[in-house]
């Protein structure tokens, strides 16, 4: 199954919006802001503690996996942004940090006017924060197994159970390709996926051929490069 947040490959889906600004509202760059700060403050990070009542994990994939876990015609109905925002309100919902009935009285409030803007800081906490920006976090390891292919091996990607969010492009599955490199060191995935990654594991560059992609009606003279977990993958039986 192809989700909805993976649709390379497919056609007719048009029109295409070629919208250059990063924030088209102002409202995007808080939103953005949010996320940053979560990630920030996360708890899986080994940075100093904080008064921060914020006490979760929250990565990349956390993001990813609210945003992308949404009911489809939500998906397609809403911007990046949008998205962004029903991710995170449903992990503060679902950590139970706010009610849902509270958020939709402090969204009246926000719409009406009638609210009050936060003044003042913690400087510990924007310390943190800026640590993270300048330090990062890092999904590499140290290679705790043994890649399983090398440079020149021909494979195949796997065909997992759809699940509300995964790294496997929709239009590489079941498709063959050649492993063109092998990335040192082991790679985790911040949260567990359902369909194979999450623990620390091999990655590996892929090569795929145009027409192994899409036939006939593929255009020559390129290639499609495609960095996936050893999880997708089996060997091609020669």
């Amino acid at each position: 199954m192809k989700l909805q947040h993976y649709l390379g490959g497919l056609e007719g889906l048009g029109p295409v919006d070629f919208e250059k600004r990063v924030f088209v509202e102002e409202w995007e760059k808080r939103i953005f802001g949010i996320h940053v700060a979560m990630m920030g403050l996360s708890t899986h990070l080994s940075l100093p503690a904080t008064s921060s009542t914020f006490k979760s994990k929250w990565t990349w994939a956390d993001l990813r996996t609210g945003a992308e876990g949404m009911n489809p015609f939500d998906y397609f109905k809403f911007r990046y942004y949008e998205k962004w925002l029903g991710g995170i309100s449903s992990h503060f919902i679902a950590s139970g940090y706010i009610t849902e009935d509270e958020l939709s009285r402090e969204t009246a409030n926000v719409l009406n006017g009638e609210y009050t803007q936060a003044s003042g800081g913690d400087t510990a906490i924007d310390e943190r924060i800026e640590k993270y920006l300048v330090t990062g976090d890092s999904a590499r390891q140290p290679a705790a197994i043994t890649p399983r292919f090398a440079a020149g091996d021909r494979v195949v990607v796997k065909n997992p159970p759809a699940t509300e969010h995964t790294r496997l492009p929709g239009f590489l599955r079941c498709k063959t390709g050649i492993v063109e490199t092998v990335y040192d060191g082991a790679y985790s995935y911040f949260c567990s996926t359902g369909d194979g990654i999450g623990p620390a594991m091999p990655v590996y560059c892929v090569k795929f051929e145009p027409d192994e992609l899409w036939g006939k009606i593929a255009e020559p003279g390129f290639a499609i490069y495609a960095d996936l977990f050893d999880a997708y993958l089996s060997p091609r039986a020669a």
